[in-house]
């Protein structure tokens, strides 16, 4: 009889220590902080090379940059310079210049442990600035068989701008440590746009074509190297 006391003590015992003992571990589980890089965010969009390999008409280069700001919100902007040839049925125009986008993205993806990769949603403001070159015009008669040839007239109007809102949604992963793929696109709403005299702006860089809704479309295939300031 005294042998089965004793072990039935034992077992309590040796159960009440475990018990104490477990909310310490817990606690100590529970005290372990995971945390991310925060710093500024350089990149290049590749894209716009890649587009002016294939396309004659085209030239462009884009840096893009963010800066976290808390676990969702990132600061972004854009900066770029672009060159497109316009050639319609009856026009072709030139347009080069300067263009800036600036705004915030909100990261929505959820990352585990270790893990440093955004499914987003931004948005920005975009000006333009820009040149447009109206090279040569037809005019058209309303008959296919009485088209004249074209009209060369070169007529450049310097000092243009444009004025944009977007939309954005895209993905970012991080490939190596601290460098980053990321691909998105935006819609975009033109909010105001110079255009020359007698003539209308055609494209306006940042924004791309410029048609008769007043909305475009992007597309953007970014490299980017995050430069850690701290963690938390």
């Amino acid at each position: 009889m005294y042998k089965y006391v004793i072990s039935l003590l034992f077992v309590l015992t040796a159960f009440t220590s475990w018990s104490q003992l477990t909310p310490e571990v817990e606690k100590e589980k529970d005290s372990i902080v995971h945390k991310t890089a925060y710093g500024l965010r350089l990149g290049i969009d590749i894209s716009k090379p890649v587009l002016e390999f294939f396309d004659d008409d085209y030239s462009g280069l884009e840096f893009v940059a963010d800066y976290r700001i808390s676990k969702s919100w990132y600061i972004a902007a854009e900066f770029g310079t672009e060159q497109e040839r316009v050639r319609e049925d009856y026009i072709t125009a030139f347009s080069e210049g300067n263009y800036l986008r600036v705004g915030a993205n909100y990261n929505a993806y959820d990352n585990w442990q270790n893990m440093n990769n955004e499914i987003f949603v931004g948005f920005r403001y975009g000006i333009s600035s820009f040149d447009q070159t109206l090279e040569s015009y037809t005019i058209n008669s309303g008959s296919p068989e009485f088209i004249g040839d074209p009209i060369i007239v070169n007529r450049k109007d310097s000092g243009l701008s444009a004025q944009w809102l977007e939309l954005m949604l895209g993905i970012k992963v991080e490939t190596f440590t601290n460098f980053f793929i990321s691909v998105s696109g935006s819609y975009k709403i033109m909010v105001s746009i110079d255009d020359p005299n007698n003539f209308q702006s055609l494209f306006a860089p940042g924004f791309n074509r410029i048609f008769a809704s007043n909305t475009g479309f992007g597309f953007n295939y970014t490299l980017s190297y995050l430069i850690p300031f701290k963690k938390k």
